[in-house]
Parts: C-alpha cells; sequence; structure tokens
C-alpha cells in the first residue's frame, strides 16, 4: 500500500475553527462519522461529515485526518443510492476515494477505500448528527502583497522549498495556491488569503496547513502550523 501511504505522509511535513454546525440526519449516511482506515501496519483514525445540502438536490461534505492535521477538508463526488454510498478527495495525488455499504440498522459504513492502485478496508460508525465548521474567509489585500513568494521550511533537517503565488480577484479580495517544489510541484488551492494591515494568514485546509506571518521591508516571515508542528518560515519575492 505504498502510494497511500505515501500520500496520506505528505500532509505530515508540508484554522482557527469557529463553532460546530449540525446538521440534522435525513438520510441513512447522513452524519458525523469516525472510524479508521486499515492501512498495513496501523489504522489512520478519520472523522467525516456527510449531509443532503439545504435544497435536498446534492450532498456535501467534509474528512477530517487528525494524525496528518487535515480538517474541514471538502468531499467531492458524494453519490448515495439506497445503502451505498461513495465519495472521494479531489485534487489529492492518487485520488482517494472511499464506496461502502450503510448497515442496515444506519450505525455503521463499511468498504473499501482506494488511492494509487492500493486498496484497503474501512469502518466508520455514526456518532450523531454531520456538523460543519465554517472556514474563514479571504479578505481584500493590497498590491504589496499580490505576487509570488519562494521560501524553504526546515522540518528537523529536511529542507523543503515553497512557492506561493498570490493574486487579487475581480473584487480585492486574495486568492492563491502554495507549491511544494520538492515533493512533485503540485500546486494546492489556498482556503483563505486574509490580511489585516500587514498580518497574513494563509490558510491551506486540504492538508491543515496555517501561516501566520507578517509583511514588512519587503519579506514574509512568520510561523507554519501544521497538526502540532510549528516551524518558522520566511519568503521572499520573486518575478
Amino acid at each position: 500500500m505504498r502510494s497511500t501511504t505515501g500520500v496520506l505522509a505528505l500532509v505530515a511535513v508540508l484554522a482557527a475553527p469557529l463553532g460546530a454546525l449540525p446538521r440534522q440526519a435525513t438520510s441513512g449516511a447522513a452524519g458525523h462519522w469516525e472510524g479508521a482506515l486499515q492501512i498495513p501496519a496501523q489504522e489512520l483514525q478519520v472523522a467525516i461529515d456527510l449531509a443532503p445540502t439545504a435544497d435536498g438536490k446534492k450532498w456535501e461534505g467534509t474528512i477530517a485526518i487528525p494524525a496528518q492535521g487535515l480538517k474541514n477538508f471538502p468531499l467531492a463526488d458524494i453519490v448515495v443510492t439506497g445503502e451505498s454510498v461513495s465519495f472521494a478527495m479531489p485534487k489529492v495525488p492518487g485520488s482517494p476515494a472511499f464506496k461502502g455499504t450503510v448497515s442496515k440498522d444506519g450505525k455503521s459504513i463499511a468498504g473499501d477505500f482506494t488511492q494509487g492502485g492500493g486498496t484497503v478496508p474501512f469502518k466508520l460508525t455514526r456518532t450523531g448528527d454531520a456538523r460543519f465548521e465554517p472556514l474563514p474567509k479571504s479578505t481584500p489585500i493590497t498590491t504589496e502583497l499580490e505576487g509570488n513568494w519562494e521560501g524553504a521550511l526546515d522540518i528537523q533537517g529536511t529542507v523543503l522549498r515553497l512557492l506561493v503565488k498570490l493574486a487579487r480577484q475581480p473584487d480585492g479580495t486574495g486568492a492563491g495556491t502554495l507549491v511544494s517544489v520538492d515533493q512533485g510541484g503540485a500546486e494546492i488551492s489556498l482556503t483563505a488569503v486574509v490580511q489585516k494591515g500587514t498580518h497574513v494568514t494563509l490558510l491551506a485546509a486540504s492538508i491543515g496547513g496555517t501561516f501566520e506571518g507578517e509583511l514588512k521591508e519587503g519579506g514574509l516571515s512568520g510561523t507554519w502550523t501544521q497538526g502540532p508542528g510549528k516551524f518558522p518560515l520566511a519568503f521572499k519575492r520573486v518575478k
């Protein structure tokens, strides 16, 4: 299962939640589910929230993987048909996806997790109604922050080069991507870009990472936080 463990390990080296919002269950697949992926030699704990949208026309959901510092990651391709349920983690290498069956008593979901050609079983237990934590929203950013920034993250002697691309949207709010140059160069969309004066917050919910720093003297210096880890990180502007 090399592909699965390798990709999931990505978030381990590479937001302040607001109040959780409960969503009443209206289907056997709806709810807050907790369980584990049975990857080789260990269990990887996960928590999943599933619920129909307010208009009932489709489903929405999120996944959290506490050991990897991942939470509020939005799910995609959610399909619920009778007792069958499937969903995927979009824009993640290996195209991770879940496919399972809700038990007749509605208390558990069991099935297979696939990623990068590997398959492992998973089982989830319903512990209550779905609850979604709203993520911070991007704010307007200045032209001083807009542009490309490069930095290096030193994690116990392993140096990872990072590239952040920030742009102003038509309404002035910030948007951007994060690239880990030494880990394949895939672009990770930033969930939120928040600027308050010289203070800047970059949230990458898909990998459970947050950068908090200060914009001054043409540089951007602060701290990268992911799971229990906190690491100094400084960016400089590049063309």
